[in-house]
Order: structure tokens, then C-alpha cells, then sequence
């Protein structure tokens, strides 16, 4: 299964629309990106970008930062549950 990568649309309005297109143009990374109209983190929301990664959450201080804490929290997943994990 995927690793799955889940926005909250209010946030991707003003922090992370650009990863999100970033996570779904990139041809090494094969994920699931979701976009919800809220995943309960609302004070975190309107403080700065973040998404869920696997259920988990991961913030950062600027989108392109946040990119790459995704892609290393999709790595450190795979390297502890393997591939196949049903994330």
C-alpha cells in the first residue's frame, strides 16, 4: 500500500498548496495525496504548514520545509515497516 499524505484544505489555502503539488508531481515518490476540509488540527492550521503522514502529524515553519520532512518521515517509514506496511 502507499504511504498516504493527508492536507487539511483551509492550511493548503494559505501554507501548503505548493507541496501538495510538489508530493503529486514528483516521479520518485509514489503516495497518496488526500485533501480533507479539515483534519481536527485547527489551531495548528492557521499557525503554519502541516500534514498528516501515515496518521501522523508533521509541521514545519515554511512549505518547503515541510516537503522535506515528508519525504523523510515517508522514508523512515519504510525503512522500519518495509514497503509493504499497510500504512
Amino acid at each position: 500500500m502507499k504511504p498516504l499524505v493527508e492536507f487539511c484544505a483551509s492550511n493548503a489555502s494559505s501554507y501548503t498548496q505548493s507541496v501538495i503539488e510538489a508530493l503529486e508531481q514528483d516521479p520518485d515518490l509514489d503516495v497518496d495525496v488526500v485533501e480533507y476540509g479539515c483534519l481536527g488540527h485547527c489551531g495548528e492550521c492557521y499557525m503554519g504548514p502541516y500534514a498528516l503522514v501515515n496518521g501522523d502529524f508533521v509541521s514545519a515553519a515554511t512549505a518547503e520545509e515541510l516537503l522535506e520532512k515528508i519525504k523523510a518521515k515517508i522514508r523512515e517509514d519504510e525503512e522500519a515497516f518495509g514497503k509493504d506496511f499497510p500504512f
